[in-house]
């Protein structure tokens, strides 16, 4: 089954982005092996997706997540992660590097804990508001990403911008909007105007990967919602 079936958090003004990072998922599915580590699981939202194909998993997050944890072990991630050297197969973390004040220590002990020939599939934002603030410290390009992984120790480092300008720029509008929604900190307000703005927010979600086509490649790594990385040991 298909990740999107598993994600229960999107949004009228969101679902998109939630889609793409899915459709990536999707696509490096065929590394989901062996035993999978989740780094910085949450609420393990894609547990039974990647059981689809792996043969046990394992999230890991921190004890202070503002989710819902479902993580099997609790690990801060920017220090030691509690697991023993070349124990997973495959690595997955999504959204969770630009939460950690120590992504080098991050990355070296994601290549301690993986297999020999194993995986890491990571996902970041690039042009992306602060969220879960104040554990927000970093946004990464495509050149900084490849040196931290190099330098961690990891091979064959492909990075893929997951968007072009227009989804990038279109879904922050989205964003900037909804804002309107709270205006009076009334409920009946923040209804109605949620009403009509989501043929705005259809609309736009719509239309912005139409016009990224109109983003020549090279261009698309520049102004992206965020990157794919896909890493060897």
């Amino acid at each position: 089954m298909k990740a999107s079936k598993y994600h229960s958090n999107k949004g009228f003004d969101n679902w998109l982005i939630y889609n793409i990072g899915d459709k990536f998922l999707d696509k490096y599915s065929k590394y989901y092996q062996g035993i999978l580590v989740d780094l910085g699981c949450g609420t393990a939202v894609y547990k039974e997706y990647f059981l689809q194909y792996c043969r046990k998993y394992v999230g890991v997050d921190w004890s202070n997540t503002i989710h819902n944890s479902g993580a099997d072990i609790v690990s801060d991630l920017n220090k030691e992660i509690k697991l023993e050297d070349n124990y997973a197969d495959t690595i997955v973390s999504l959204s969770v590097m630009e939460h950690l004040y120590e992504p080098q220590v991050f990355l070296n002990e994601s290549y301690r804990i993986l297999k020999k020939d194993g995986h890491i599939i990571l996902q970041v934002p690039w042009q992306w508001w602060i969220h879960e603030a104040p554990h927000d410290y970093f946004r990464y390009t495509p050149y900084g990403l490849k040196y931290m992984f190099e330098k961690a120790g990891f091979k064959d480092v492909k990075v893929e911008p997951m968007s072009g300008f227009f989804t990038m720029w279109l879904i922050k509008l989205n964003y900037f909007l909804g804002r309107f929604r709270y205006v009076g900190h009334s409920k009946i307000i923040e209804k109605i105007v949620t009403v009509a703005l989501i043929p705005i927010w259809t609309f736009n979600q719509l239309i912005a990967p139409l016009l990224d086509v109109l983003d020549i490649d090279r261009h698309k790594e520049l102004e992206t919602t965020g990157y794919m990385v896909f890493a060897k040991k």
